[in-house]
């Protein structure tokens, strides 16, 4: 898996990369954004803004379309009404629908040649009905084309239950299809198969009883003439969704033909189930972007909707800000490549005091500036040069005190006292004490002597725990000349354990720091140092603890890390522990770095202490006896 970059660490690197950049390209990068970034930004909020106003305009222009469409349905709906009214005005067709008993031939006759023809006329006088029909409720009377047919022929249709159950006794129906009546093709079958807008009323004669059924439709081509007619542009398109979710719309229309999407995909697309009765939303149809915009039919329970397309919108926004924005990047990038050359002759003295600094890294000083004027730069110039100046009366200097230091250091050699005169010195010493009975003089000359002894000959980097343990002892010894026999020196050691190898000062700059900074000068309590030594699981565990002052938890943990390099040793920190360089801290870690450096990682020290009882200090070394090999 790619690893992400945190965003720090990258703007980091961008940061360090630009300050390897000269001025020139540094300041020409200033200019470009300074002027680039605001612009582009600019040209993109207005044409934002000039988007949505576009947007807004055609949104109106829309809004109009559907408030003409809707003018054209009111005045359809109207008509519808006053034809249904007109119908059932006639008192021969209430009678006749109503009738109690079968008509005699003469009967049918005359109401075939007087009554019928009224309603067809009543039709024909509104051209843009379709049929005007009567279904009967009344086994007595027969059918008579195209008016007159039994309510059995629509008793199957969806909107037939509804009606009779409505108190209202009306509905608004709309269908895809126009079915004859007959089943048969028989009658009239004018518009036969094509969708339309249906009135129905329930016929209730006398009143109280249910007679028949009066149907007024009118094709969808005539009742929404703006939907299904040809006068609309190629950029918008109405479409017309029930109540049940179906969609009309003219299928011959260049607009959502071009889409490719199905009826389905395109109700989905709307999502109006979801959606307020009125107003307007964007959506996508085929990828490209859409308005649309939407009115309710309240009488019918449907809705209108003018989709439009916004692609032609987008694409003259996209292209004006295009060439704008790139005549801006023109226009800047001219301004840029001028504003190089002059920066060129600006910075040409920057340059030259550049290649005279390049000269002074490499060494070479016996040089003279030629940059002279006024301004920063020549500022700059004038304190090269005088720095040059110093810089060849420093090296002057250096070299007298060089020859001067190579001729102390000879008659230091001179000086040097044999170490060998100073153990005899103390051994003369000694034995003056002895003849005097000075028994604690003598006794201290034998600790300092063995001390110096122990100091002075280095031969080899490791020495037995024996070794190490004696040293301490010479040091407890004169310590405690100085603290009045304050200190007290318990070991711990098993007896397998005293040919150990351990680092040569190892042990002692532990002791020396529990003394310094554990024993409580002003009181009279005596200090006790206990040196402990096991072994666990082929380690060697060595320990100092003493019972002194301590120190608090977060100290010794800034201890330890001090330690082990994780910060830094702090000067006039706490006694014993993250001293400065005659604290604890220093002598500690340079002993962690001495076993680290001959031992490996695994081991070193760490200090644990509670402040005001102990502290303990923990050595970790690999366990060797120098006598009999590994444990």
């Amino acid at each position: 898996m790619r690893k992400r970059i945190p965003w720090k660490k990258t703007m980091r690197r961008l940061m360090e990369r630009q300050e390897q950049w000269s001025l020139q390209t540094r300041l020409i990068l200033s200019y470009v954004l300074i002027l680039l970034i605001p612009s582009v930004l600019i040209s993109l909020l207005l044409f934002r803004q000039f988007t949505g106003s576009a947007i807004d305009d055609m949104e109106k222009k829309n809004e109009s379309t559907l408030e003409i469409e809707r003018l054209n349905i009111d005045n359809n709906i109207e008509t519808m009404q006053r034809a249904a009214n007109l119908s059932l005005l006639d008192q021969d067709v209430l009678d006749y629908i109503s009738r109690a008993t079968e008509p005699d031939t003469s009967e049918l006759i005359d109401f075939s040649t007087r009554v019928v023809p009224v309603l067809t006329r009543l039709q024909y006088n509104n051209p843009n009905l379709a049929h005007i029909r009567i279904f009967f409720d009344n086994k007595r009377i027969n059918e008579m084309s195209p008016v007159f047919w039994d309510q059995r022929r629509v008793a199957s249709e969806p909107w037939f239950d509804r009606l009779n159950a409505s108190l209202e006794r009306t509905e608004w129906y709309l269908s895809p299809r126009d079915p004859d009546p007959v089943k048969t093709g028989a009658g009239d079958s004018a518009g036969a198969g094509m969708p339309k807008v249906a009135f129905l009323k329930e016929i209730m004669y006398p009143l109280g009883v249910h007679a028949g059924i009066l149907e007024v439709d009118m094709l969808m081509s005539s009742f929404f003439p703006k939907t299904f007619g040809s006068s609309q542009d190629d950029l918008s398109q109405l479409v017309i969704a029930d109540a049940q979710g179906r969609l009309y719309y003219d299928r011959n229309q260049k607009l959502l033909a071009t889409t490719g999407i199905t009826p389905d995909e395109l109700a989905a697309s709307l999502g109006l189930a979801d959606r307020a009765p009125s107003g307007s939303f964007r959506l996508a149809l085929g990828g490209r972007p859409f308005l649309a915009v939407t009115r309710e039919i309240e009488p019918l329970g449907a809705r209108m909707v003018n989709i439009v397309s916004l692609q032609h919108v987008l694409d003259s926004t996209r292209h004006t800000r295009d060439r704008i924005i790139a005549a801006n990047v023109i226009l800047i990038a001219i301004l840029g490549i001028a504003t190089y050359f002059l920066n060129a002759l600006i910075l040409k003295k920057l340059h030259i005091l550049a290649d005279s600094m390049k000269k002074a890294r490499k060494g070479d000083f016996g040089f003279d500036l030629t940059v002279r004027g006024g301004g920063e730069v020549g500022e700059l110039a004038h304190h090269f040069r005088k720095m040059l100046r110093k810089i060849n009366e420093l090296i002057a200097d250096a070299v007298n005190k060089k020859a001067a230091s190579k001729e102390t250091e000879l008659r230091s050699l001179k000086n040097q006292i044999d170490s060998h005169f100073l153990y005899n010195t103390l051994e003369n010493i000694k034995m003056m004490a002895e003849v005097e009975g000075q028994y604690p003089i003598s006794d201290a000359l034998t600790s300092l002597g063995g001390l110096m002894r122990y100091n002075l000959k280095w031969t080899s980097e490791y020495v037995r725990l024996r070794d190490e343990v004696a040293h301490i002892t010479n040091y407890i010894a004169i310590m405690n000349i100085r603290y009045e026999n304050k200190i007290r020196l318990a070991l711990d050691i098993p007896p397998s354990l005293p040919d150990q190898e351990l680092l040569k000062m190892s042990l002692q700059p532990i002791v020396e720091n529990a003394v310094k900074h554990g024993l409580r000068a002003s009181s009279a309590e005596a200090l006790t140092i206990r040196i402990e030594a096991e072994v666990r699981e082929g380690t060697m565990l060595l320990a100092v603890r003493d019972d002194g002052c301590g120190m608090p938890a977060d100290r010794a943990a800034r201890l330890n890390r001090s330690i082990a390099h994780e910060m830094p040793v702090l000067p006039g920190a706490a006694a014993g522990t993250d001293g400065g360089q005659e604290g604890g801290g220093i002598g500690l870690r340079n002993v962690h770095q001495r076993i680290q450096l001959y031992y490996g990682k695994e081991y070193g020290l760490a200090v644990e202490s509670e402040e005001g009882a102990y502290t303990r200090v923990v050595i970790r070394i690999p366990y060797f006896i120098l006598t009999g090999g590994a444990g």
